[in-house]
C-alpha cells in the first residue's frame, strides 16, 4: 500500500475590494470564519499567509519570529543578480537598530511635544478652506481637491522640516512606492533610491544652512544636530531612513483615509450632526473612523524567520505573512456589531496603527490632524453636506488605498 500525496492548497487571490469603496473586501468575514490563516497569491505573484483574524493580527505584529523584510529585498532574488538593498525605513529596522532609532525619534511624536502643531493644522486648514469658499460663489465645491489633497502634505512639511516647493521632486517616487505589491524590483530600487539621494541631498542643504532658529518645527535639523552629538545612537543615514519613511507613511495614507473619513461622516448625516453638536466627542470619533474606514487592506508583509504552526497550518521559514488590519477592525470577536460605525465606540483597540514594536510612529499626528481637520470643516460650514449621491463617486483605485477622487459638497 502506497501513501497518496496530499496536494499542496491553491492560493487564494486576495480579496478585492467592492469597486467605489474603501474596504474592507466583504470576503474576509468569510475568511475570519471559515479560514483565519489562508495562502493568497499577492498582485506581484507572491504568496503570503493571510490573516483575517483580530486576535492573530495583533499577535503577529508583535511576534519577534516575523519580521518585515527590506522593501528593496522582498521578494528575495537569489544569486549575482541580487541588486544591493537600500537602506532601512523605520518599518524595516530590526533589533538594536530599530531600538536606538526609536527611542531617538519615538520622544518627537509624543502627544505633547506634538502640540505645538495643532495651531498650525487649524491655520492651515481654516486658510484652504476661506480659499475653496472664495471661489466657490454657488457655494459648492470638490473637498478632495480644495482641503482634502493639499492639507495632509502642508503639515508633514511643516512638522518635520521637509520643503514644500520641492513636493514635485518626491511626491511621484512617493506614490511609485505605495503601489509596491504591484511593481517589478527595478520599479521600487529606482524609487527607493531617488527617494533616499533627494534626503541626502536635502540634509546637505539643511547642514549648509547652519541650526534653525527654531527646532520645533524642523525634525530633521533635531535629527541632524542629534547625529552631532558626542555619544549619539544616531547617524545620519538614520536621518536619511527618517526622511524617506515620513513621505512614505505621512502624506497619501493620511490624504485618503481623510477624503474616505469625511465621507463616511458626510454619508451619516445623524452622526455628523451629533458630532457637531457635541465637539469634545471628536476624540471617540477618529478612532472610529480609523477603524471603520481601512488605512490598509492587505499590504503589511512580514516574512517567518522559522517554522511556526497557527490553526493547525504550518508556516514554514521564508514565508510572508499579512496580517489585514481591515479585516482584523471588523471582527465580531473584538469588536461588537462591527460594521456599524459608532462615533462614540470606546473602548476602541483597533490596529489602524498596527501593534508592537513597529506601531506606526506618526499615531498621535495623524489622530491630531484627523481631529481638526473635522473640527474645522464643522465650524467653518456647518451646513456641509454631499452635493451627489455618494454611489455616483468617482474613485481613485490605482492603490490598495482606496478613497474618492472627488467629493463634491453643498453648504
Amino acid at each position: 500500500m502506497t501513501d497518496t500525496a496530499v496536494p499542496a492548497p491553491v492560493p487564494i487571490p486576495v480579496p478585492e475590494v467592492t469597486t467605489g469603496t474603501a474596504g474592507p473586501p466583504c470576503a474576509y468575514a468569510r475568511l475570519r470564519a471559515e479560514q483565519p490563516v489562508v495562502q493568497a497569491q499577492l498582485p506581484n505573484g507572491e504568496t503570503a499567509w493571510l490573516l483575517s483574524r483580530y486576535a492573530d493580527a495583533r499577535a503577529a505584529f508583535a511576534d519577534p519570529r516575523l519580521v518585515r523584510p527590506l522593501l528593496s529585498a522582498w521578494p528575495p532574488v537569489e544569486g549575482d543578480d541580487a541588486p544591493p538593498p537600500c537602506l532601512p525605513t523605520f518599518l524595516e529596522m530590526r533589533g538594536e537598530h530599530h531600538d536606538r532609532v526609536r527611542r531617538a525619534v519615538l520622544p518627537l511624536f509624543g502627544r505633547g511635544r506634538l502640540e505645538f502643531m495643532r495651531p498650525r493644522i487649524r491655520a492651515i486648514a481654516r486658510e484652504l478652506l476661506d480659499t475653496m469658499t472664495a471661489a466657490s460663489p454657488d457655494r459648492t465645491a470638490d473637498l478632495v481637491a480644495g482641503y482634502v489633497e493639499p492639507l495632509p502634505l502642508r503639515v508633514l512639511c511643516e512638522t518635520i522640516g521637509l520643503p514644500h516647493e520641492d513636493r514635485d521632486r518626491y511626491l511621484p517616487h512617493t506614490l511609485t512606492l505605495l503601489s509596491a505589491a504591484a511593481l517589478t524590483m527595478d520599479d521600487i530600487l529606482a524609487a527607493l533610491n531617488a527617494l533616499q539621494d533627494y534626503a541626502s541631498e536635502l540634509l546637505d542643504r539643511k547642514e549648509q544652512d547652519g541650526e534653525a532658529a527654531d527646532g520645533d518645527g524642523d525634525y530633521i535639523r533635531l535629527l541632524l544636530a542629534e547625529t552631532r552629538r558626542p555619544g549619539s545612537e544616531l547617524v545620519r543615514d538614520d536621518v536619511v531612513s527618517f526622511v524617506v519613511t515620513m513621505l512614505m507613511a505621512g502624506y497619501k495614507t493620511n490624504m485618503q483615509h481623510t477624503g474616505n473619513a469625511l465621507l463616511t461622516l458626510l454619508s451619516h448625516p445623524d452622526q455628523l450632526r451629533r458630532l457637531r453638536e457635541e465637539p469634545a466627542g471628536i476624540t471617540a470619533a477618529v478612532d472610529e473612523l480609523l477603524r471603520h474606514v481601512p488605512l490598509m487592506n492587505a499590504i503589511n508583509i512580514l516574512v517567518a524567520e522559522q517554522d511556526l504552526t497557527l490553526h493547525g497550518q504550518l508556516i514554514r521559514a521564508g514565508d510572508a505573512v499579512v496580517p489585514v488590519p481591515a479585516s482584523a477592525n471588523r471582527d465580531p470577536a473584538a469588536f461588537t456589531d462591527p460594521d456599524r460605525l459608532d462615533l462614540t465606540r470606546t473602548p476602541n483597540p483597533h490596529l489602524a496603527f498596527g501593534h508592537g514594536p513597529h506601531a506606526c510612529t506618526g499615531a498621535h499626528l495623524t489622530r491630531m490632524q484627523l481631529a481638526v481637520v473635522i473640527q474645522v470643516l464643522l465650524e467653518t460650514l456647518p451646513g456641509i453636506e454631499l452635493a451627489e449621491p455618494a454611489e455616483s463617486l468617482p474613485w481613485d483605485e490605482t492603490t490598495p488605498l482606496r478613497a474618492p477622487a472627488r467629493l463634491p459638497v453643498r453648504w
